[in-house]
């Protein structure tokens, strides 16, 4: 049995799927399963934080990496900062973020959908030998090259896509809780070739970037 007060048992892990979770289920933290999708992964972030408080939230799982990016299927990425790169408006084939139109996330303050990581992202990363850079959050997958550019583009230096991340930062930034993004790259962004998904290797690179985050946090 883990030693509930040991730094490990303060990090919540939200995870979309069972089979993500059950690659994390013997670390020494509380791993969530949400359901896909950002809404559902805020819904759960939150939840969670009420039964229980956490020093850490981390977003875990498989996604895919954007054309530039340097990562490769098997390979991990760690979050600098988590972005829902769909949340704004489309202005004359023009795409306008929240900022840009006067508008906010939070009902009190400006605030685009721009959420930064936990301080230990960086340390954690290198720990993992992972990429760190943003990670961007979309409510449909993307499914060609010329939207994967596009967004790679619209945020330079953008490694990988997912589903829930920015969603998990958002409910743990409302309890003024550092949250980080970990993603095991499975396959590139684009056209959907599932044959050539990755994906024990890339559960087994999140696993590693949640070991690493871990174990900064028990250094710390």
């Amino acid at each position: 049995m883990h030693d509930p007060d040991s730094s490990g048992a303060s990090v919540l892990i939200i995870v979309a799927t069972a089979g993500e979770a059950a690659r994390l289920a013997d670390l020494p933290a509380r791993v969530v399963v949400s359901g896909v999708g950002p809404v559902a992964a805020a819904l759960a972030t939150q939840r969670a934080l009420t039964q229980a408080p956490a020093r850490l939230v981390i977003s875990a799982g498989i996604g895919g990496a954007y054309p530039g990016s340097g990562v490769h299927p098997g390979d991990l990425a760690v979050s600098s900062v988590m972005i829902q790169a769909d949340l704004g408006a489309w202005d004359a084939g023009t795409f306008r973020p929240l900022g840009e139109l006067g508008l906010s996330v939070r009902p009190d303050e400006p605030q685009d959908a721009l959420f930064p990581a936990w301080g230990g992202a960086q340390a954690a990363a290198v720990r993992a030998g992972a990429a760190l850079g943003p990670a961007l959050t979309l409510s449909s997958v993307t499914g060609s090259l010329e939207q994967a550019l596009a967004l790679s583009a619209r945020y330079p230096g953008a490694l990988c896509e997912g589903m829930e991340g920015a969603g998990v930062a958002h409910a743990a930034l409302l309890r003024g809780i550092p949250a980080v993004e970990v993603r095991g790259i499975s396959n590139p962004v684009g056209p959907r070739d599932r044959s050539a998904w990755r994906i024990p290797e890339a559960l087994a690179a999140t696993r590693r970037g949640v070991e690493a985050a871990l174990a900064v946090m028990g250094d710390g």
